[in-house]
């Protein structure tokens, strides 16, 4: 038999069109990751093997698969300068998958293609764990299953609405173990096993520098940054300042982390007033930050993560999925009381030659015998006072930024201002350094917690005053009060500037504001309940059923699983149990057959009601009479079409008067 005829006899050209639509509908949302060439070959072969199924097209020769095959692997090396990790791992996969559609001669390679399918599917979620990921691929879960279902039948090609109808019985039988071991399976911190470096969503959000420019760019940004929910009432806008990376050094244009005195040295505050306690989930951006209200409380940090000598929140490990954690912060405090001599110098050092006329203007104030405190006044009195403009579209400045911007442009967003007035103080002799992350948040309309976006990204400034530590100033709030008090809505709401999404003028906005809410609220609870369904929830969640610890679980999880399988071992057994008859007459002539073989005589699967009473009667003849008479009248009630409610009366009376 040639390879043609084999494969035809294993599956059919239906089913094999079949088995290339359900693969092209599983690759499809990995083609924003493949570069193009990738991309082109998967999408060839496709074409090259349905039109083989339609027109008998003889198969590749195997040296020609050996090439391609070849080809692909030094195409992702070259492409990736790798062949493992998140995205160069998947393209080689999906290559390969796409590859082995060209040596489909056997049953064996129909089942590798079809688990391939299967773990093709959990690739999708090294790139997103959204809603939206897990529907698409419970649909492709039950294609792939309904191809199964094809693969191994012997005959021609099932009704596809047959194959589908029993796939997704049987995805709906798996759902209760799932449910149950998802529950119930214990949850460890961290994960099982190490994730390639290059896992989980590409690098968005804040840099790990600033130059002017960048914070404003991401206001045209409408992606979650992170999501808090609050124990009780939320502290104000203006308070919700979420900390982030903190910048000491400047090179005259660029703000950034390196070269800080004692970085390693214990964070030193004083938390006065009343705690706020909140629940963060954190969107995936690939650095180390966690996000949280000035100032986190040193006790309630997540296991995985530890405050620097600057306050900023830190995990052990890059950020790569979503997660959830727990803490509560001061909005009161004094950061910091005791300054060393390396540390003043530090924070008052700017480069020889840059922003001299900046320079100039904080020398000035010194020299005029100004203290600390006046010469921020007098800054801040400034921004106030004179033509300050805030705009999301700043002129690009040079390398003299902080001159260009309060002498030349006075245009800026928020950073310019940060970074000009911490020029400003450094100048005048007075520590200073640029704070960067995240101010306000909006409450979602129909849920109990805050969106904070990457349009809320923000900077400010700390300047460090004697008996008070590390004092924040917002210059932003000098020029754009409103932006602290209601947002960057509020901000710009007369300007022309806001992106649409954040413009209430916008025709449609009120309708899109209200479906995108809802959208949000449910992506809120399946990230609260599914992904971030880590040790801490699960223990809350299994304490309100009595389940304490990892043994109550392991026993509650054993007895659901048990529970579970008997059920279905029940469902599955009754499909092959012989079905019940509501036959009246059927019951009746059941019930004599019942009695005859209790006494030694049982109705042989070949003998009809008439045989089997004459052969009764032989048996026993004081029964002949009795028996023919309950045989005639089963017969006409069962297939002579007279059945009526006085005929099944006279074969019950008869069957109850019957005795062996």
């Amino acid at each position: 038999m040639s390879r043609a005829a084999a494969l035809q006899d294993t599956l059919p050209r239906a089913a094999l069109l079949r088995l290339l639509a359900v693969l092209t509908i599983v690759l499809l949302p990995h083609v924003m990751h493949l570069p193009l060439w990738a991309t082109l070959l998967v999408a060839a072969v496709l074409l090259w093997r349905g039109l083989a199924a339609l027109r008998g097209w003889r198969a590749i020769p195997r040296a020609v698969r050996v090439l391609l095959a070849l080809a692909a692997f030094a195409g992702v090396y070259a492409s990736f300068g790798r062949v493992s990790g998140q995205t160069a791992g998947v393209a080689l996969l999906v290559v390969m998958a796409g590859l082995k559609l060209t040596e489909l001669n056997a049953r064996r390679d129909l089942m590798i293609i079809v688990l391939l399918m299967y773990f093709l599917l959990i690739t999708h979620f090294l790139f997103s764990q959204e809603l939206w990921t897990a529907a698409y691929l419970i649909v492709c879960t039950l294609l792939v299953t309904a191809v199964l279902i094809d693969a191994n039948h012997p005959g021609g090609a099932l009704p596809f609405g047959s194959t589908l109808r029993l796939s997704g019985r049987l995805v709906l039988m798996a759902l209760p173990l799932m449910l149950i071991i998802f529950v119930l399976f214990p949850r460890i911190p961290g994960p099982l096993w190490g994730l390639p470096s290059d896992a989980g969503a590409a690098r968005s959000g804040l840099s790990d520098s600033m130059s002017p420019g960048e914070i404003s760019s991401l206001v045209e940004s409408d992606a979650v940054a992170f999501r808090v929910r609050f124990e009780g009432a939320p502290p104000p806008n203006r308070e919700r300042y979420w900390r982030g990376p903190v910048f000491g050094h400047f090179d005259g244009r660029r703000w950034d982390g390196v070269l800080r005195p004692n970085a390693a040295a214990p964070p030193q505050a004083q938390l006065e007033g009343g705690a706020y306690r909140y629940e963060v989930t954190l969107e995936p951006q690939r650095s180390h930050w966690l996000f949280a209200l000035e100032l986190p409380a040193p006790t309630s940090l997540p296991s995985d993560a530890s405050l620097d000598a600057d306050f900023e929140l830190l995990a052990t490990r890059e950020v790569r999925e979503r997660r959830l954690y727990r803490i509560e912060s001061f909005t009161q405090y004094r950061l910091q009381g005791e300054f060393s001599d390396a540390q003043r110098s530090f924070y008052t050092h700017l480069p020889a030659r840059s922003n001299p006329r900046t320079q100039a203007l904080g020398q000035q104030w010194r020299a005029q015998g100004l203290d600390d405190a006046a010469i921020v006044d007098a800054a801040l009195t400034m921004f106030r006072r004179e033509q300050f403009f805030y705009t999301l579209h700043p002129p690009v400045l040079g390398r003299d930024s902080a001159d260009e911007f309060l002498f030349d442009t006075r245009r800026g967003f928020c950073e310019h201002y940060a970074g000009s007035f911490t020029v400003l103080m450094r100048a005048a002799g007075v520590p200073a350094r640029v704070v960067t992350g995240y101010q306000g948040g909006e409450k979602n309309p129909i849920g109990d917690y805050y969106v904070v976006r990457q349009s809320d990204a923000h900077a400010w400034s700390e300047v460090w005053l004697g008996g008070r530590g590390w004092v924040r100033v917002d210059p932003t709030a000098a020029v754009a009060p409103q932006r602290i008090e209601r947002g960057i809505s509020a901000a710009f709401e007369d300007s022309g500037e806001l992106p649409a999404f954040l413009d209430p003028r916008r025709p449609g906005y009120n309708l899109r504001y209200a479906i995108e809410a809802r959208w949000d609220w449910i992506n809120a609870q399946w990230n609260h309940w599914v992904l971030g369904y880590g040790p801490d929830l699960q223990q809350d969640f299994l304490r309100r059923f009595g389940l304490i610890d990892w043994s109550d679980m392991i026993v509650a999880l054993t007895a659901a699983v048990m529970l579970v399988l008997a059920g279905l071992g029940w469902v599955l057994l009754r499909q092959f149990a012989a079905p019940l008859t509501s036959d009246a007459a059927l019951q009746q002539w059941q019930r004599v057959q019942r009695r005859l073989a209790r006494s030694g005589l049982p109705q042989r699967p070949d003998e009809g009601p008439l045989d089997f009473a004459r052969r009764v009667a032989l048996a026993r003849p004081e029964l002949a009479a009795p028996l023919a008479k309950i045989a005639s009248l089963y017969l006409q009630l069962r297939y002579l079409q007279t059945a009526d409610a006085a005929g099944e009366r006279r074969l019950a009376q008869a069957v109850a008067e019957f005795r062996t």
